[in-house]
């Protein structure tokens, strides 16, 4: 009973976060104008601008693309996926030069429709909004997508006092939420976990090998090739 519970409370949480971003679509990049965060931002640009290189990727809760945009600077194909179609208007309007970028409406935690033949897979600010009960069903289906050594990169917040918004609750998994308000006065409460990079190693020891892990003032960045 316990078991089911806590599988009806984390589809609950996906449904109410799918909800708020598919409201919040047309102001989500005002995320990316804080001003104390431009130097993380600009290095995070600069890094997957280059990380990509002549790989086909697999990027999973794109969002508006806008780190799609900078992905696609270097590899040679992009497939796209999101829950929320309401976001592809956005992300279509992007630059992407001679990338080969499809946008494809997915869920997360079942992308068995989706072809393995990607060489490299992405996934930014998704991995906080994952519940901890979900981890691991979430890697095995972004992983069965991947190719064997395929590169991996996935970028998300750190929390920090006084740029972040604050905790308001945490919940007997460990979750943390936060109360959030939209342009419309609309009040939401949203999952956003905060892990260690211990946690993120243990997490994805057993799918990674080479993990690299990179904490930037305001982000952290996490590269690794998928094991075989």
């Amino acid at each position: 009973m316990d078991r089911l519970i806590t599988r009806e409370m984390a589809e609950e949480t996906d449904k109410t976060m799918a909800d708020y971003y598919a409201r919040r679509a047309s102001e989500y990049e005002r995320v990316y104008q804080k001003p104390e965060r431009q130097a993380d931002l600009r290095r995070l640009a600069d890094l997957l601008s280059t990380a990509f290189a002549g790989q086909d990727v697999l990027e999973v809760a794109c969002g508006t693309g806008y780190w799609t945009q900078f992905i696609a600077k270097s590899a040679r194909s992009i497939v796209a996926t999101d829950i929320n179609p309401e976001v592809f208007a956005i992300a279509r309007q992007k630059e992407f030069g001679s990338c080969r970028v499809r946008f494809l409406e997915s869920d997360a935690y079942s992308l068995s429709k989706i072809e393995a033949s990607f060489t490299a897979g992405f996934h930014g600010f998704w991995w906080s909004h994952i519940p901890n009960q979900k981890i691991a069903a979430f890697l095995d289906s972004f992983h069965s997508a991947l190719l064997k050594n395929a590169l991996v990169v996935m970028i998300d917040n750190a929390y920090v006092e006084g740029s972040s918004t604050p905790i308001s609750r945490r919940d007997r998994h460990g979750n943390t939420f936060q109360i959030r308000q939209l342009q419309d006065g609309s009040e939401h409460e949203v999952l956003k976990n905060f892990p260690s990079s211990s946690e993120l190693r243990s997490r994805l020891h057993a799918h990674a090998n080479y993990v690299r892990v990179t904490q930037l003032d305001y982000y952290w960045m996490v590269r690794y090739r998928k094991k075989g």
